[in-house]
């Protein structure tokens, strides 16, 4: 009977702590063209690397007071001050993909997508979201692309 329920607390444990961790990943995009990443969550952090994209789309994985811990599609991972960071505006293409005219595989196709394309969402509905790209607009479908909460 101890051992059920030491079982029975062990499984609440990891499920109660797994749900809590996973409730802070959310996707995030860059404000700015040049954002600092940092080794850890303050200003007194060095520098890791540098970001030279706006809005491209990251996965926070963790918070610590002013500071988000991100996560990129290549893995990529370091601290930025919220104040660099915007609700999730973009995606990126994963693999090639057709853009279309309206949010149904019968529609016109607008333009080929490659993939690590940055799109700008617009809009989403059901699978389809519509976006921009440079000088293309139209709908993709949401399979096969990175930065969708």
């Amino acid at each position: 009977m101890q051992l059920i329920v030491k079982k029975i607390y062990i499984v609440f444990f990891l499920l109660f702590f797994t749900h809590i961790s996973f409730a802070d990943e959310i996707f995030v995009s860059l404000k700015k063209n040049k954002v600092n990443v940092r080794y850890g969550p303050s200003f007194e952090s060095d520098i890791k690397y540098v970001y030279k994209k706006i809005n491209l789309p990251l996965k926070q994985i963790d918070k610590k007071e002013n500071f988000r811990r991100i996560i990129d599609l290549k893995n990529n991972s370091g601290w930025i001050h919220i104040s660099q960071l915007k609700k999730s505006n973009s995606v990126i293409a994963t693999k090639d993909k057709v853009l279309f005219k309206k949010p149904t595989s019968f529609a016109k196709p607008v333009a080929q997508i490659k993939e690590g394309r940055l799109l700008i969402i617009e809009k989403c509905e059901q699978n389809w979201c519509k976006v921009t790209s440079e000088e293309f607009e139209g709908w993709i479908k949401t399979d096969d692309i990175w930065g969708l909460n």
